[in-house]
Parts: C-alpha cells; structure tokens; sequence
C-alpha cells in the first residue's frame, strides 16, 4: 500500500538525519556532505538498483576507507574518490562480481547479520553514556511504546508514533536533552552539480586509485550482503548485477553532487523492510526525498528530536535483526562444529575491525579452508590384487584436488606391488592440476622400479585435464 511506503521513508528519512551526521564526523567533513551523499543515493538508487526497498545512503564502512584522503587531501579529493570508486563498481558489476555471491555460505550469512545486529547495538551505547538523566526514562519509554503500539494498530508505523511522541514530549515539558541539532546543522538548501577541483593527471588519479577501489569493494559487499538479506525477508529474488551497476551510478552522481559517497545501509533497511514494512521502490525514493524536507523546510523542528528516540529505534532493530535461533543451544547442539566456527570467526572479525566486508571474506575463506580439509578426508583407496598376482588394480573413490591428492601418492605399496598397476579413478573426479601432479609422482615412483601404470575410468573432465596437463607438471616445465 502507497500509505505503508509513504510512512516507511518518512521513519527511514528520520533515521538517516544523526546517522549522516555521525558518518560526516567520522569522515572529517561537513555534515552536510553525508546528508547529501545519503539524499541523492537514496534518489538514484530507488531508479536504479536491482533490489525493491533496499536503502542506500552514507555508511560508516565507507567513511571509514574515505577519512585517511580527506584528511590528508581535503574534500575535492575525497569527492574524486567517489566518483572513480562508482566507475569502479560499474565495471565489477558488468564483470559479474554479484555472482561471486554464491560462494558465501550460509554460516558467513548468519555471522554477517549477527555481527550486523551487534555493532548497531554497539553504535548506539555512546549515546547512552554521560548522558542527562531524563534520556534513560525517555529511552525506555520509547521501547516500551514500539513494543505495544502494534498490539492497537499497524496502520502508522511504531517508530514513527515513537519519534513524534517523545519529541512533543521534551518540547511541551522543557526537558533538556541531546538532541539531533547536536550532532551538528543541517542543510538549507539543495546541493548543487560540479566537478572536484582536482588536477586531472596520471598522477592524481595513481593516489586516488586504491582508495576508490577499496571504496568500490567494501560498497559492493555490503550492497550485495544486504540484498540477499532482504531477499531472504521478503521471499523475493534481486537482480544483484543491476544493484552493483546501481551502487556504481548513484556514487557518480553523488560525488558530483558534492557527497561523500555509500552503499546500502543495513540497519535502515531493516527499519523499512522489516519494522515498517515497506517492499517497493517507491520508499527508498521518499526516504531520500523527505530526507532533504526535513532538512530544509522543517530544519529546526528536526534538530529538535531527542536522539533517545532514535536510539530506542535502532536498539529494537539491533534486536529484531539478530539471529536468536542460530545461537539457541538447541540449533548450536545439531550445527556441524565447522559451520560454528565460520560463524564465530564471522562476528569475531566484523566486530573487531568493524569492517562487515571484512567479516565476509575472512569468514568465506574460513568456511572454504574447513571445507577442503573435510573433502580431503573423503578420498578412499582400495587395492584388490589379481589371484594370479599379475598385476594390482587400486580403486580410488573421492574428489581429487589439491587438499586430497596430497595424501594420494602415499597410498601405494611400490616396493610389493606387481609389476603392472591399474589406477581405476571411475568412483573419482580429477579438479586440479595438483592431483594430475601428485598421478605423474605416482607414475614415476613405479617406474624407477620398471613397473607399469595404467589409469582407467576418467570421466570426460577428468580425462581432458589429465590429457592436456600429464607429463607437463615437473620440474623444467
């Protein structure tokens, strides 16, 4: 329904106001490069980005990878980063790197959206701390309030109801707390389209390179991560390509309006997606939309918002994000301990560098290295001799690769067996030049003894691999 989107962007819109904000600081800039970074993203993206309701604004992951530029550079150069960083996801996005999402398992999933829940719990504690005291009964209250607010009606969205009533609040009883406008001014008018002031060189563009591409990663990961989380949400399926292209245009377009560039941001998404329960483009547009309203037309009212409120928002979405289920003894008693461990090491690494791209790949190649060595131990050769002891015939049963096939060559008795050897792979399938290897070793060790080797039963892959590389691996070569 258009009234569910409509309210959506509008809680989002509110939500994204502190949180450009804090972003800008940790980037050393104005606030209003967040805010515009978080304005025009959420604009193009909702036209051009392969994932319904999905929000993308100004992220700490980005301004994290941004801050050291400019606070050495200043802002042309960070604003330059951004733009290249956008040409660099619209190459890797026609490259195809959305499909490299298949390879992250499910247990870097969990660990991604419980480390996720974690450190927006974590972002919100130092707004609770040295604080007046009226911002702990105003933070309870409202918790309480989004808690109970569904029970009488869904028709107006619980934070929403939660923000404006604890605002009215605070204004009507003249009660002194930290406020959105603490966090610094916000805009008065629109941003306007122009080019970074930065010397158009081989040189410029050889420093600004690494940062744009480290920029280009970290934005892709965590785009792509928080799409396939609303796809598992909302039971529908994102065009990952088309997001990735998405997140490279709405940079450009960003960084040419003067923002410090993002990505999709996880824990408003989860407040449009999941606590107020928008699934259509139309609230990714409003957020960044009412984002810009709020900020010009109703500015002073806006900078009036106690943060307790917003805190008690993004508390219950930390909340409502975490896994429980992972982590009940129940489910930790059936998990293999492989798919534990990926999981531990997932939120481990993500916390401690407060990096989610990092988490990922850390946590996949975690996940990869259990994964080889579990195969690896799925390789059995059996010998079973002729009665007239002509020759021996080893059936080798498993996938061969360069984990398992290690142990191949020390699997057979070269010193007793007969002088032909048969080496029957039909039960195996060849994937590396690693196991066509370790079979020479094999071929060659028999014959320093004069004996023969015959290899039967290669399936079609097998046999081309075998065919192209035998022979060709040894030292020389």
């Amino acid at each position: 329904m258009a009234r569910t989107e409509i309210l959506a962007g509008l809680v989002v819109a509110l939500a994204l106001i502190p949180e450009a904000i804090s972003f800008s600081i940790i980037a050393g800039v104005d606030p209003s490069v967040g805010l515009f970074a978080s304005f025009t993203m959420a604009v193009v993206i909702s036209i051009v980005g392969g994932r319904s309701a999905m929000i993308s604004a100004a992220t700490g992951a980005i301004a994290l990878v941004v801050a050291p530029l400019a606070r050495e550079h200043g802002l042309s150069y960070l604003i330059a980063t951004v733009i290249l960083g956008g040409v660099f996801q619209i190459v890797l996005g026609a490259l195809g790197v959305a499909r490299l999402m298949r390879f992250v398992p499910r247990s870097v999933m969990v660990g991604f959206v419980n480390a996720l829940a974690i450190l927006i719990f974590m972002a919100q504690v130092p707004e609770l701390i040295d604080v007046p005291w009226p911002v702990y009964p105003l933070f309870a209250g409202g918790l309480v309030l989004m808690v109970l607010f569904p029970r009488l009606t869904k028709v107006i969205p619980a934070p929403l109801v939660s923000i404006v009533a604890l605002t009215a609040l605070t204004i009507a009883a003249g009660i002194a707390v930290p406020t959105v406008g603490d966090k610094g001014a916000l805009p008065s008018s629109l941003p306007s389209p122009g080019v970074p002031d930065v010397p158009f060189t081989f040189g410029t563009l050889g420093m600004l390179a690494p940062y744009a591409l480290a920029f280009a990663l970290v934005g892709l990961m965590e785009s792509l991560m928080t799409a396939k989380l609303v796809d598992d949400i909302t039971d529908t399926h994102s065009d990952k390509t088309r997001e990735a292209i998405g997140q490279g245009i709405a940079n450009i377009v960003t960084g040419f309006f003067g923002g410090m560039g993002g990505c999709a941001m996880i824990g408003q998404t989860m407040i449009n997606v999941k606590t107020a329960g928008a699934r259509t483009r139309l609230s990714t547009f409003l957020a960044g939309t009412f984002l810009m309203i709020l900020c010009i037309a109703f500015g002073p009212l806006v900078s009036r918002i106690p943060m307790a409120a917003l805190v008690a928002v993004m508390v219950l979405v930390a909340f409502g994000t975490f896994d429980w289920h992972s982590v009940s003894p129940a489910t930790l008693k059936r998990m293999p301990a492989g798919e534990i461990i990926v999981m531990v090491v997932t939120v481990a690494v993500v916390v401690a560098t407060d990096n989610l791209a990092i988490g990922v790949v850390v946590g996949s190649i975690t996940a990869m290295v259990i994964f080889a060595r579990r195969v690896a131990h799925l390789v059995d050769v059996a010998a079973v001799a002729d009665p007239d002891g002509a020759q021996v015939v080893y059936a080798v049963t498993g996938e061969l690769f360069f984990a398992s096939s290690n142990d191949l060559v020390y699997q057979f008795d070269y010193a007793n067996d007969p002088d032909k050897v048969v080496i029957d792979l039909t039960e195996a399938h060849i994937w590396d030049a690693s196991t066509v290897a370790a079979l020479d070793a094999i071929t060659t060790k028999y014959a320093a003894r004069g004996k023969t080797v015959e290899i039967v039963g290669l399936n079609k892959h097998s046999a081309r691999m075998h065919g192209k590389l035998s022979g060709e691996l040894a030292a020389g070569h």
